[in-house]
């Protein structure tokens, strides 16, 4: 269960994120109210995952794939479109999350 909590707590994280844009600066209502759930929920979920995996571990995949995730939300709902040195910087952030969960002794299996 732990995986599956750390990924309900990154799809979380990836919808309050997101819902933060179309807040615009919490002056819209049900956006802003995602925000708040949408982080509620990941900080919970995510103190659940540390009752098992190592802090570092867990925040470096937790923020790691929501850099990845939100990246993929503005390219689609917003229009961003980032550059080859942020498309660059994206995949070492997902090779960096790879080695820590495949070779890493630090990864609970």
């Amino acid at each position: 269960m732990t995986f599956v909590y750390l990924v309900l707590a990154i799809v979380a994280e990836v919808v309050a994120t997101s819902a933060l844009k179309a807040s615009m600066g919490f002056t819209r209502p049900l956006p802003s109210i995602v925000v708040v759930v949408g982080y509620g929920v990941a900080f919970y979920l995510l103190s659940l995952v540390l009752r098992t995996l190592p802090v570092g571990l867990t925040y470096a995949i937790w923020a790691g794939l929501g850099i990845v995730l939100v990246t993929l939300v503005g390219i689609v709902a917003f229009g961003e479109r980032p550059d080859w040195p942020g498309m660059l910087g994206i995949g070492f952030i997902v090779a960096g999350v790879v080695l820590l969960q495949v070779f890493s002794k630090m990864s609970v299996h």
